[in-house]
């Protein structure tokens, strides 16, 4: 459940650094170095979800549906 928690989290930091970008690209024009700091902010976050999604994969948390193809179905005609 921590690790759900986590991902969470980190989806609403993108969001809220998203935000702030966008405001500071609004405010300053141009003229201050915030925008580029917020996006670098959200690309790390963003490469800080990919990780926790993979660590949540790998560990058995998070389990993927959709992915994988299914087994073929068996099917016993008998002797």
């Amino acid at each position: 459940m921590l690790i759900k928690t986590l991902i969470v989290l980190t989806l609403v930091a993108i969001l809220v650094s998203l935000g702030s970008g966008m405001f500071f690209l609004l405010k300053d024009k141009g003229q201050t170095e915030r925008t580029a700091k917020a996006l670098t902010v959200r690309i790390i976050l963003s490469v800080s979800l990919f990780g926790l999604l993979m660590l949540g994969i790998f560990t058995g948390h998070i389990k993927p549906h959709g992915i994988y193809p299914k087994a073929p179905a068996t099917v016993d005609n008998g002797p």
